[in-house]
């Protein structure tokens, strides 16, 4: 039954293979809502959010109702052959209205919604949910006593009102997906996109474009009985696979963005912790011990609780460097041929390391300005990971302080 039958009928080879395979894009679908659910409850005065939620929604119902025990279950409890196929259409085109709605919200921006907007929301909520009523006044009038749970596409093509049902929900849908995809491949392509951003919206061009060769192999296989041919196997076989991959690839569209850029900040977060343990550990000598442990702190909590004991040991540990040695350090590093920001890296951590062995009985007799040294630990733990290159730069510094002695 067009999209139904679609999902309700499975091509014989993947009914054969996979028995719950239309049960998979419901579930991908399901995620990605679950995902975004706790953002959109959050700040659900935000239009787009709402729109995106109304769309994973309508697209997991979709699925849902297209199995075949759903679609089974619903026309026996109704106990009218075929009902399934206004209620999934109906499903489909409301999927249609939140794929239109969503694009009015992305094309304005999360600024103010202006009258027309809310105008051009009004409009298509008013034009899908005509489509909506007159696919069910359509079924009613069309006499399709026998059901048909894979082909009613095809089998009913030429059937006065439910053939104009059938185009109906094939022409709403390919509007709709025609316009989402023209909007979304436009937006790949300007500049200033975050990354995950990008990729998701690749994923959601392919989604859409999907669609689109949906709507025409089901079109192609209904024209053509229209004509006294017969492609069903365009219906049956093609349009299944077509509405699957496409499903997966939307619900990866909405997910990627947020579980990328989740993903991302914890991995970032993760990586600047343990590039902070040299230096943790080193600060520890001086101290006499490290943090105490605490079970449920996460890695945002570590991660601060470890930046702070470095800086709360540096201070004070930063009045007995010495400063002349950081300069010769800082020129060998640059003799050496490592960059500027390395270098100063390296000499801080070899006035560090020279200062923890000298002990609190030194006094540098300066008080430093500690705002580089605090703002760059992360680039001195990572310099006390090279400790051949730091013997190598206060070799060279040493040397240099030498001849200067021997000059004065």
């Amino acid at each position: 039954m067009g999209f139904a039958d679609a999902a309700m009928g499975p091509a014989s080879f993947l009914s054969e293979l996979y028995p719950s395979f239309w049960w998979i894009p419901a579930g991908v679908l399901a995620a990605a809502l679950a995902i975004k659910l706790p953002t959109i409850i959050r700040l659900w005065n935000d239009p787009l959010l709402r729109a995106v939620g109304g769309l994973l929604l309508l697209a997991c119902a979709v699925f849902v109702f297209v199995a075949p025990s759903t679609i089974v279950w619903v026309n026996r409890v109704t106990g009218v052959p075929n009902i399934s196929a206004p209620w999934v259409y109906s499903l489909l085109t409301a999927f249609c209205g939140s794929c239109l709605v969503l694009i009015i919200a992305w094309r304005d921006g999360p600024s103010e919604r202006s009258a027309a907007t809310r105008r051009a929301t009004r409009q298509v909520l008013v034009a899908y949910g005509g489509v909506i009523v007159a696919l069910w006044v359509l079924f009613a009038l069309a006499d399709v006593p026998v059901e048909r749970t894979r082909d009613l596409d095809t089998y009913y093509a030429t059937t006065p009102f439910m053939r104009e049902e059938i185009l109906l929900y094939l022409l709403a849908h390919t509007t709709a997906v025609l316009i989402t995809s023209k909007l979304i491949w436009n937006w790949i392509r300007t500049d200033g996109l975050d990354a995950w951003l990008r990729w998701g919206l690749k994923f959601l061009g392919i989604g859409y474009a999907l669609n689109l060769a949906f709507d025409a192999a089901k079109l192609t296989a209904v024209g053509a009985r229209w004509t006294g041919n017969d492609l069903d196997w365009l219906s049956l076989d093609v349009a299944p696979a077509l509405a699957c991959l496409s499903a997966v690839s939307i619900a990866v569209g909405f997910i990627l963005p947020h579980a990328g850029q989740y993903l991302h900040e914890r991995w970032r977060i993760r990586r600047a912790h343990r590039g902070l343990r040299p230096l943790y550990l080193l600060m520890r000598t001086v101290h006499g011990s490290g943090l105490p442990f605490v079970l449920r702190a996460g890695p945002e909590l570590r991660l601060t609780r470890r930046e702070t004991f470095i800086r709360d040991v540096l201070l004070p540990l930063a009045r007995r460097t010495d400063e002349r040695l950081r300069e010769r350090s800082y020129a060998a590093a640059l003799g050496l041929g490592h960059t500027p920001e390395r270098a100063k890296a390296l000499a801080a951590a070899v006035v560090i390391l020279d200062a923890v062995d000298a002990g609190p009985g030194r006094d540098g007799g300066h008080d430093p300005d500690t705002t580089e040294l605090l703002r760059e630990i992360g680039d001195v733990s990572r310099a006390l990971r090279h400790p051949d290159v730091i013997r190598e730069v206060r070799a060279r510094a040493m040397a240099s302080g030498d001849t200067m002695a021997v000059t004065e």
